[in-house]
């Protein structure tokens, strides 16, 4: 497993990724912006003010036994891929109820009753995906997910999403926006 990586998503109006949809799914919603920047480590940021800065950083899966990190690692494709035009930036925070659960606990409701990780595998290769930890930091939200799709998966992706929001896991989730990007380049 790699290091964990510090990353930075920034909203506003330059950016190689045009956000073309926010949606507030629970909660409220952030700032409109027109662009987002996706900064790794220390890389400095674009020209132009913040709308918004969301951080995350990568680590350890918290919640997958080492058979799936080891199906995941196997059939996920990497980020950056030419085809790959279409992207999701989904934070998430969860509620005061789910994190005065136990890790054991969480980790029941996330996979073995909602599926999680496994329905996340259906959707693999085609749907690549990043999932950062902001709780620790501060953050407004405890995740945030990136996915990367190349159009013509642009329906597979949101019939993911529809299925996951569907599961009890979805009952802790407090604050969710999706956004809906394409890359410029």
């Amino acid at each position: 497993m790699p290091p964990p990586l510090m990353v930075q998503f920034r909203a506003g109006d330059a950016g190689p990724w045009r956000i073309e949809r926010m949606l507030p799914v629970t909660g409220a919603a952030l700032p409109a912006a027109t662009h987002l920047a996706i900064l790794e480590g220390t890389a400095p940021p674009p020209p132009g003010a913040a709308a918004w800065s969301l951080r995350g950083s990568t680590g350890n899966l918290r919640y997958t036994h080492r058979s799936e990190a080891d199906s995941l690692a196997a059939r996920q494709a990497g980020l950056g891929r030419p085809a790959a035009r279409c992207a999701a930036l989904i934070p998430i925070r969860k509620n005061a109820a789910w994190w005065s659960l136990a890790q054991d606990e969480r980790r029941a409701i996330l996979e073995e009753e909602s599926q999680h990780i496994a329905i996340g595998m259906e959707y693999l290769p085609a749907i690549s995906r990043r999932l950062h930890h902001s709780r620790e930091l501060g953050e407004p939200f405890d995740f945030i997910t990136w996915f990367e799709y190349a159009p013509e998966h642009a329906a597979a992706f949101d019939e993911m999403l529809r299925r996951l929001r569907a599961k009890p896991e979805w009952g802790f989730v407090e604050r969710e926006v999706d956004l809906r990007l394409r890359r410029l380049d």
